[in-house]
């Protein structure tokens, strides 16, 4: 049952050095004078247990918790005070789930504060730095609370009475432990709000980026759109290139077996026509056959010599003719010496001689001359030279006759000669047709290799249209490339194979639209918008997430604090009938009798308390509370109704009554009574004291008095006295030694 079992104050206020209270009675009373700091001690209890208000410490300041120093003691820089609860049926713990570094498996807790010259506040449990709200936690865990019901000053026993509605709700939900509900609903509340800023935020963020969400939509459409262009213009370029490449390397492979086809062709024909050739100059050479040549030649010769020999025949008998005229007439004339005749003819036979054994026309020409003047020479001899002529014109005759004789000669080799001509033109005649053959073969192969060396050249053009193509493709490659990526245009093994030209060129045009439509797509950089795209689209994606995620962590706080409150308002229903209970009870003790009870009004408006100092920054923002308590007393034997009505010590003794019911209904460790019993007469002093040993069998009372009814109830007093340093010191008295200093 003794859960509380010391107090210690080192530095705090007017105790200067460690002064430590030990609790192991149901009823501890602390009395001392006036100024010798025993209220103190009850402020070193609101101070270790969280007291936030500087004003209910009775200071301005936290350095006024501060020891001051005194003519034999110097002023402190801090201030320190711990307070150990018994935890052997473990019955402190946490509510939250974010100190597991705080262990309470001890039998003993022990919570310290601390409080520095500048303000600054420290707290711990068991040598560890912990917050006020985790020491406020850990406290609520059996029923301390904040609102300081545990600890009831002379003052503050009335502060029930004087309070209004909302605040007699909030210590009556604090008696009665339901500040943990209140906590958790205004952290909800803190964490609603929060979440709905952060729903604001997040549907901004939202907002913010649709825009740019859609507009990089409608680029990734785009791109989508060119994505499936530059898919087609993948597969029809490859199947163009595989197909190109194809027929690049047939178009070559063509080539290159035509030009060796033709230039073994040409090389052949070449063979042939120089076969020909020679053929045909055997031709040229019998169409000009030498001994034709050296035939006519010589017949041409033998020709004018036979035609000189007639010559010379006629004459010779135009000269007998001359002679047998001139016979008729020889005495009229001198007869030409027969010497001269004979000379004459001797000489002409002899030039006749060698013309013909020469077979030169130009001698027979010459020798006919050489006649010719001789018989000139003889015709102007002088007539008077006597001529036998009978002689000399049978000598004309032999030699006519002998001219015959050649004459015939030279005709018999004339036949022989044309006869050899003959001969020979008849062999010729038998080879013509062969020739004839032949210069047709000639001409046709020579037509044929120019045909061939016509193509061979006109090849040299399609090698320039192959390269030309080749390049072109290379070139439509390397735009590709840059269009679509150089993966996009390598040669593919199971692409289309294009086999016409015709169905090439088709091919060709539609690479040439999709390249326009892609490249009019704007879709080069693709990646990164869609990169861009992906990235805000799961931006918003997230946030939509979160949206819903928000959306369902309010209504999940939404729903958790109507449960809360549902809570909240079932149990402080409860907890109030259980208060009445008891305050009837006590009250009627009191009194001797009347009624009292409380009620639960709703209020129409939000109440606020006033603003005080605090030495942190716990957040003291209050929910807003729609209900309040209302307290309704009836004296026994009296009228009066009215809380205003009552006299001091009605009103002390009923704040005392309902202060007791609600410490009851959830009994705290420890409850501070700090001169509560002041305005008690001797008769109410009795009651108190009977209140006091029947709430000492649920809660250690911890009393500061001067009343010796109260005093008698205790079973340890200690006594605060001001020392001979000027700082407050404990005195230890056991209960027989309290009993004679009541007396």
């Amino acid at each position: 049952m003794h859960q509380l079992k010391k107090i210690e104050m080192t530095g705090f206020k007017s105790f200067a050095k460690k002064s430590t209270l030990y609790f192991n009675s149901p009823v501890i009373g602390v009395v001392g004078p006036n100024g010798s700091g025993k209220s103190n001690v009850v402020e070193a209890f609101r101070f270790v247990l969280g007291e936030q208000s500087i004003k209910s410490l009775r200071s301005k300041s936290g350095a006024d918790l501060i020891f001051k120093g005194s003519k034999s003691l110097p002023a402190l820089s801090r201030a320190s005070v711990s307070i150990t609860f018994d935890n052997s049926k473990k019955q402190f713990s946490f509510s939250g789930s974010d100190l597991e570094k705080v262990s309470l498996d001890f039998d003993e807790i022990v919570i310290t504060r601390e409080v520095f010259r500048d303000g600054g506040n420290t707290y711990s449990i068991n040598g560890t730095e912990v917050r006020l709200k985790d020491v406020l936690d850990l406290l609520a865990s059996v029923h301390i609370g904040s609102s300081g019901h545990h600890i009831i000053s002379q003052g503050a026993a009335d502060r029930i009475l004087t309070s209004n509605g909302k605040e007699r709700k909030v210590m009556i939900e604090d008696a009665l432990g339901l500040k943990v509900y209140q906590t958790k609903i205004r952290e909800a509340e803190k964490k609603l709000e929060k979440t709905r800023l952060n729903m604001k935020e997040v549907s901004i963020q939202r907002r913010e980026l649709a825009p740019h969400l859609a507009f990089l939509k409608k680029q990734v459409e785009k791109i989508e759109q060119a994505s499936i262009v530059r898919a087609d213009l993948e597969s029809l370029f490859g199947s163009y290139q595989k197909s190109e490449i194809s027929f690049i390397k047939n178009k070559k492979d063509e080539l290159h077996n035509f030009e060796k086809e033709q230039k073994e062709t040409l090389e052949n024909i070449d063979k042939q026509i120089s076969s020909l050739e020679k053929v045909m100059k055997e031709r040229f050479s019998s169409a000009q056959d030498p001994r034709i040549e050296e035939h006519e030649k010589s017949l041409a010769s033998f020709r004018h010599a036979k035609s000189d020999i007639e010559h010379s025949i006629g004459r010779l008998e135009g000269m007998i003719q001359v002679l047998e005229n001139q016979g008729k007439h020889v005495g009229d004339n001198k007869p030409i010496s027969r010497n001269t005749v004979v000379s004459f003819a001797k000489d002409t036979i002899s030039t006749i001689d060698e013309a013909l054994s020469s077979g030169d026309s130009t001698v027979l020409k010459n020798a006919l001359s050489h006649i010719k003047s001789k018989l000139q020479n003889l015709v102007t001899i002088e007539e008077d030279v006597v001529i036998d002529n009978s002689a000399l014109i049978q000598e004309h005759r032999d030699t006519i006759t002998k001219l015959n004789q050649e004459r015939n000669q030279i005709i018999s080799r004339e036949q022989n000669i044309q006869s050899a001509i003959a001969s020979i033109k008849q062999e010729k005649s038998e080879h013509e047709s062969n020739f004839a053959e032949s210069e047709k073969n000639y001409l046709s192969l020579v037509r044929q290799k120019s045909d061939i060396e016509s193509e061979l050249r006109f090849s040299t053009h399609k090698h320039e249209d192959i390269k030309s193509r080749e390049e072109r493709l290379n070139q439509e490659i390397k735009e590709l490339s840059v269009l679509i990526g150089p993966s996009a245009v390598l040669p593919k093994e199971d692409a289309e194979l294009i086999s016409t030209e015709e169905a090439l060129s088709t091919l060709k045009q539609k690479i040439f639209r999709l390249k326009i439509k892609l490249e009019d797509s704007g879709s080069i950089g693709g990646n990164e918008i869609t990169i861009e795209y992906q990235n805000a689209l799961e931006r918003d994606q997230f946030l939509m997430q979160e949206l819903s995620d928000i959306d369902g962590a309010i209504l999940n706080t939404t729903t958790l604090i109507a449960e809360l409150r549902s809570t909240l308002m079932t149990e402080f229903k409860q907890g109030v009938e259980k208060i009445n209970t008891q305050f009837q009870e006590f009250f009627s003790t009191m009194f001797g009798g009347g009624n009292a009870f409380l009620s639960i009004l709703t209020l129409d408006k939000k109440e606020n308390s006033e603003d005080e100092e605090v030495i942190s920054d716990v957040d003291k923002a209050d929910p807003i509370i729609e209900q309040g308590i209302e307290i309704h007393v009836s004296l026994p034997h009296k009228k009066v109704k009215d809380l205003q009505m009552l006299s001091g010590g009605e009103r002390s003794l009923t704040s005392i009554a309902l202060l007791f019911a609600i410490s009851q209904v959830n009994p705290p460790p420890f409850l501070v009574l700090d001169e509560t019993d002041a305005a008690l007469d001797e008769a109410n002093s009795r009651r108190y004291g009977d209140m006091i040993e029947r709430l000492s069998k649920y809660s250690e009372l911890i009393v500061v008095t001067h009343n010796r009814e109260t005093m008698s109830r205790a079973k340890v007093l200690y006594g605060v006295t001001v020392g001979s340093d000027g700082s407050s010191k404990l005195l230890s008295v056991q209960f027989d030694e309290a009993e004679q200093y009541a007396k």
